[in-house]
Parts: structure tokens; C-alpha cells; sequence
């Protein structure tokens, strides 16, 4: 009986040890991770080179018509970079910084399919598509249904920069089957470094929070000389910095994507 007895509370001594072991040292989740789309590119030359010098795998959305659309798509590649077309559409206000090859609500199916394939073929090595400004186009799902079904049929995603709240495009894009992304923080609304540094830890913030989160910064020099810093040595911030490929290949696998900005939008 002793024996028995004995023998009974060692096997929960065991029992008692594999628990504590899983509390104190619990299976480590996925680590969380961040990817960084550079846009307006083809417009600031000396600002784009800097900005292609960013280490890692940022992204790099250039505008169709720009002074040097063709050479920062070719250097892009070169660095072996993902390339988006930065489609400029319409937007609720200030639709005087569109610039050429912008789609419109006023074009009908012709026009704006041949706007869009010419801006497709102006920018060398694209693998998707983001908008530039579109506060008022992206609401309209007409519109939107046509650019879906070019980039379907092209075999490239979509990225909602998420200018607007009332955005259809990603519901089109799940709709059409088309994989897609959404922005979650705007990394440079304000041209600081103070502020920009502190919008890349919101970001971390967001990836540790949904399991991955997607900034969008521009060629300025401020945004450049922050991200130089601080994506040097990323996995010190606890996440691991990735390709929107990647992303999208993540997203497919249902692994903490949560849609939804996390920065107020900007109204263009």
C-alpha cells in the first residue's frame, strides 16, 4: 500500500513539474513581422536613391509618367526590390498632385482600361498595384471592379493605402479572388524624425498586437535616415521584417492578419 501510495505521488510530483515547465516556458508564438512600402517614387531623384538604399526587403511604388519612372524601376530590380505601380486616382480634394496617367470617375471602360494598361507597361517588373490618393475613386465599386479584373487577368495584387474609410477595394479584392493587403500605418504624414521614429514603433506595436502590420512611407529624406537606423538591426524591436509577398503568402495561411488602419487616413 505504501509503495502504491509512494508511487502515486511521484507520478504527480511529474505531473506537477510539466506544468510549471509549460507556464514558465510556454510555446513560443510566431514571431510578429513588419513590411514597408516606399511610394511616390520617380519624382525627387536624388531623395529615390537614397530611399533604394534602404536595407531589407521595402517595397517600392513608383509612379507611371515621373521624370524617372524607368531608371528607379530598373535600379529597383536591379536591387532586387518589389516593385508596385503607384496608380494615381482621383481623390476627394487637391487632385492637382495626381500627375499623368490618373484614373478618373469620368472615363468610361475604355478610357480608363487603356489609362491603366499603359501605366502597367510604364513601370518594368511590377508584381502589384497600390493607389496613389484615390479618396474618391476607391469608394466607387464600379471602377474599382475594372481594375480587379486587369490585375487578375495580370496576375498581380492589390495594396489599399487606405486613403479613405469608406475604401471598397479590398472587398473587390476578396470578392474577385485577387490577394490583397491593407495599410496600417502611415509612417511620415509629418516630415520629423522624432515623429516618424515613433510611427515605426507603432507599427512594431500593431504587428505584436495583430501578428503582422504594414507601414507606407515616402522618399523624404527624414523618413530615409530613420528607416536606415532602425531596419539595420529590426530583430532587436522583437519582429521580423518581410516582403509583401511574404505578407500575402501569411495572410493566405489565415496567421494573424487583421485588416484595418491603425493611423488616421489621409483625405486624398
Amino acid at each position: 500500500m505504501r509503495r502504491d501510495m509512494l508511487h502515486l505521488n511521484n507520478k504527480l510530483a511529474l505531473l506537477l513539474l510539466i506544468s510549471i515547465s509549460f507556464i514558465t516556458h510556454p510555446v513560443s508564438a510566431e514571431q510578429p513581422t513588419i513590411s514597408i512600402i516606399i511610394d511616390d517614387i520617380g519624382y525627387r531623384h536624388q531623395d529615390d536613391l537614397m530611399s533604394l538604399t534602404l536595407p531589407g526587403p521595402v517595397a517600392y511604388a513608383i509612379l507611371p509618367h515621373a521624370p524617372h519612372t524607368k531608371k528607379m524601376a530598373q535600379l529597383a530590380s536591379i536591387r532586387n526590390k518589389e516593385i508596385l505601380l503607384h496608380q494615381p486616382m482621383q481623390a476627394m480634394e487637391k487632385n492637382e498632385y495626381l500627375g499623368p496617367g490618373a484614373l478618373t470617375l469620368n472615363m468610361s471602360q475604355e478610357e480608363f482600361l487603356q489609362t491603366l494598361n499603359i501605366n502597367i507597361s510604364a513601370v518594368e517588373n511590377l508584381i502589384g498595384i497600390n493607389n496613389h490618393m484615390g479618396s474618391l475613386l476607391t469608394r466607387h465599386p464600379g471602377h474599382m471592379q475594372w481594375l480587379m479584373e486587369t490585375m487578375k487577368s495580370n496576375g498581380q495584387f492589390y495594396v489599399d493605402s487606405l486613403t479613405s474609410d469608406d475604401s471598397v477595394a479590398s472587398r473587390l479584392a476578396k470578392e474577385n479572388n485577387i490577394p490583397y493587403l491593407t495599410r496600417d500605418v502611415f509612417l511620415d504624414n509629418k516630415l520629423d524624425e522624432k515623429y516618424i521614429r515613433a510611427q515605426f514603433m507603432e507599427l512594431v506595436k500593431v504587428a505584436k498586437r495583430k501578428g503582422s502590420a504594414l507601414g507606407i512611407g515616402h522618399p523624404h529624406a527624414a523618413t530615409t535616415a530613420v528607416l536606415s537606423k532602425v531596419l539595420k538591426d529590426v530583430q532587436k524591436y522583437g519582429v521580423k521584417f518581410i516582403s509583401l509577398k511574404s505578407l500575402i503568402k501569411k495572410k493566405a495561411n489565415g496567421k494573424h492578419y487583421v485588416k484595418g488602419p491603425e493611423t488616421d487616413t489621409v483625405g486624398m
